[in-house]
């Protein structure tokens, strides 16, 4: 029997971002909606011909989304939060989906969006589904009918990609503790039935149904929940439960109990053992491995994987080959790397690419030649292009870290003192987290800066005006901490792998962080250490323009990795130390030009953890050793900010407690304070700012809304250890609605002294 071959999911943004672009300008009334779906349409046409040139036995659909594929699940499934119903409106369209994820305005009524959360350990970010009690299902097959037509006239067998009732209903929030949103099982499985339906009448042979949780530890009710829902949808079409970013070995009592066709399991991240996980599996059940890394873009050694999956289809003859996880995670094609060198494009695989890794891979096994997987591979074991990694300096360095280098001089208690009589602020001081707006102006500046139309000289003159600008728009709206605003950036991770020694940079790797928007990865392909200082001249130019302090900004060890792709030949820790000892170098110099308040973002922290509850204290261990490593040496006086977004902090409020940052900004807006349970709970004892503006909606918060939160927030946190700031960086808006937010946030901050203090 032949071995067949699929991926998960193929990106969705388009080759050029063709998506991203559509979206603006459709958001910002430049486009029709007709001409919106249109660039949709192109793109999904040019993904499924790509996926079917590379040689793919299934064409895999439902995996487009016109913001994120959790949001398209729940306009499929009918379920819009009431806010978003119209009483006039006729239907759901894509603008509903748009209000869904970034709020609306409407006779000078600002609607909230919904929730938006990372997507298990990647930085994918989710709008999170909302449920309550009545909640009520149904089935808007609109969408998926278009895609299925589309990738038919394709000519290939065609796998529609659904996320699973189970992890949809995990995945999202309830409005009470007294109620579970299980409860809500009969209904949501009854509209799971009629897309099952819907596939029989398409002739659909297999779908592939997303069920991500089963890598998570899940109590017994859920497993008996799990079991009662699959076997109520049982039969219509063959189902390839899907698993990914870890291993499902422990929850195979469930997968072994429901009537599925196939499973897909993670052989990257899972880690597993075949011949042990193919004992306890059900042979009656067809296997698909993912052997492909989804996940970085290094070349997969195919000839390890044939050998081991050549011995392993003697044991187990039903078996099928693909991607450990969807590909949206990765850039769409190395061979728009133009500038790239053939040597240096030839370690690496992109989406498209990993599509022809999954064919070379089956056709080998399919046929016994492996001459086209020798010749893929050869950049990976050719002496003469091996990449030359071995700094012994660093080498040096590492070795002599010691438990003294992961501590502060003294405890909060103690520091914090000091701080207040350094800094004098006022009570709920008032800051921003770093960014202010990138205009076009800003971006066309870099652009020239880049092509060498402009020299070094014009281009830092212009960055130092716009800083003046930024710390004197600062003053103006009387905030209390303020930041030279990052126009010297493009990204926070990519910036700073540009002036570190170690990583290589690409032109159009660009990877979907959420909503249209996205990130381009540096590439960790070296030993890293800091050749050079930083931020430095920025940073001091802004200070000389105010008596107020002005925070250095840097993005932390554990982001910095966990948002490249790193280097594969290297245990992840020391390359995390290799980047913590980089950035020690950077927060010394800071502080010795007098800056005295510097902030280390790890907005990444709680997106490493480990689905496997056993592996989380190693990594949680490792993260903020790094943290910590960064940061020891600093005075007393010099205080420790770091910012962390859109995660849960339940299960790392003591990690994040270790790290011992003097405040941490994080974003609680959209959770209207909820997320600052956890930390009263925990009684967290450094200070914070839990964000009282969303950034990620173009809603202006009003002075009354945010002091509704300050207040709020005075029920969890002790009001000389609260700080008042946006949820996240500025970069993403416009001047005129950052001044006007701002403006309400620090007449609200005044509001509350006045009201703290009378």
């Amino acid at each position: 029997m032949n071995i067949s071959n699929h991926i998960l999911g193929f990106p969705r943004i388009g080759v050029n971002r063709e998506l991203k672009k559509a979206q603006e300008n459709y958001w910002n009334k430049k486009i029709s909606q007709k001409e919106l779906l249109k660039v949709g349409k192109k793109i999904r046409i040019y993904n499924l011909k790509k996926q079917k040139k590379m040689g793919l036995d299934f064409l895999s659909v439902g995996d487009f989304s016109w913001y994120d594929h959790v949001l398209t699940t729940s306009i499929m499934l009918g379920n819009i939060p009431k806010r978003f119903i119209n009483e006039n409106q006729k239907k759901i369209d894509i603008d509903t989906m748009f209000y869904i994820a970034r709020g609306v305005s409407h006779n000078n009524k600002e609607t909230f969006p919904s929730e938006m959360t990372k997507w298990f350990n990647t930085n994918y970010h989710y709008i999170v589904p909302e449920f309550n009690k009545f909640s009520s299902f149904n089935f808007n097959c609109s969408q998926l009918l278009i895609e299925i037509d589309e990738a038919l006239l394709i000519g290939k067998k065609v796998k529609p990609v659904i996320l699973g009732p189970m992890s949809y209903l995990w995945l999202g929030k309830v409005d009470s503790k007294n109620f579970n949103c299980l409860n809500l099982l009969p209904k949501l499985l009854n509209v799971y039935r009629e897309i099952f339906k819907f596939f029989k009448k398409k002739n659909i042979k297999w779908v592939q149904i997303d069920e991500p949780i089963l890598s998570l530890e899940l109590s017994d009710f859920w497993k008996e929940k799990f079991i009662y829902s699959y076997k109520y949808l049982k039969g219509y079409t063959k189902k390839l439960l899907t698993t990914y970013f870890g291993n499902i070995s422990h929850n195979l009592d469930v997968v072994n109990s429901i009537p599925i066709d196939g499973v897909h399991i993670d052989i990257i991240y899972g880690n597993y053992d075949l011949l042990t996980f193919n004992e306890i599996l059900s042979d009656k059940i067809l296997l698909s491995l993912g052997i492909i890394n989804g996940k970085n873009i290094w070349k997969s050694d195919l000839l390890k994987y044939y050998n081991i999956i050549k011995n392993f289809k003697k044991i187990r003859k039903n078996i099928w080959i693909g991607t450990s996880c969807s590909l949206l995670h990765i850039p769409i094609d190395i061979n728009k790397e133009k500038k790239m060198t053939d040597k240096l494009k030839s370690y690496f695989s992109f989406a498209v690419q990993k599509c022809y890794e999954v064919f070379l891979l089956t056709n080998a096994l399919n046929t016994g030649n492996i001459d086209l997987i020798k010749s893929w591979i050869f950049p990976l074991y050719s002496k003469k292009n091996k990449l030359n990694f071995n700094n012994k300096n660093l080498k040096k360095r590492l070795s002599l870290i010691t438990e003294k280098d992961y501590k502060r001089c003294n405890e909060y208690r103690v520091r914090i003192k000091k701080q207040q009589k350094k800094l004098n602020l006022p009570i709920f001081p008032v800051t921003t987290i770093g960014s202010f707006p990138q205009t076009r102006d800003l971006r066309n500046l870099r652009l020239k800066f880049k092509e060498n139309r402009i020299n070094k000289t014009e281009y830092e003159n212009n960055i130092f005006n716009i800083i003046k600008y930024n710390i004197k728009k600062q003053e103006e709206l009387e905030i209390d901490v303020l930041v030279h605003g990052e126009p010297e950036r493009n990204d926070m991770v990519e910036y700073f792998g540009e002036h570190l020694d170690g990583f290589l940079f690409t032109e159009n790797g660009w990877v979907q962080s959420y909503g249209s928007r996205c990130v381009k990865p540096p590439i960790i392909i070296g030993d890293i250490f800091r050749s050079k200082k930083i931020t430095i001249k920025w940073i001091k130019y802004a200070q000389s323009l105010t008596k107020k302090p002005v925070k250095g900004m840097l993005t932390g060890p554990i982001t910095i990795f966990l948002w490249s792709f790193p280097r594969e030949d290297l245990s992840y820790k020391i390359i995390i130390k290799q980047i913590a000892l980089a950035l020690k170098d950077e927060i010394n110099d800071l502080e010795k030009n007098n800056i005295n308040i510097i902030q280390i973002d790890e907005p990444a922290l709680r997106e490493g953890l480990p689905l496997n509850i056993k592996k989380r204290k190693k990594y949680l261990k490792t993260a903020i050793n790094a943290f910590k490593l960064s940061v020891s040496s600093v005075k007393d006086t010099t205080q420790i900010h770091t910012h962390m977004c859109y995660c849960e902090f339940n299960d790392i409020i003591e990690s994040i407690t270790n790290l011992d940052a003097d405040v941490i900004t994080i974003e609680a807006t959209r959770s209207r304070m909820d997320l600052l349970k956890c930390f009263k709970n925990f009684n967290y004892p450094n200070s914070i700012g839990p964000g009282f503006y969303d950034i990620h909606s173009p809603n202006i918060p009003t002075e009354e809304d945010i002091l509704k939160l300050i207040y709020k927030s005075t029920k969890f946190i002790e009001v000389n250890k609260l700080w008042v700031n946006p949820d996240c960086g500025l970069k993403t808006r416009t001047w005129k609605e950052s001044e006007k937010s701002l403006k309400n946030l620090v007449s609200a901050a005044k509001k509350m002294r006045l009201i703290k203090y009378s």
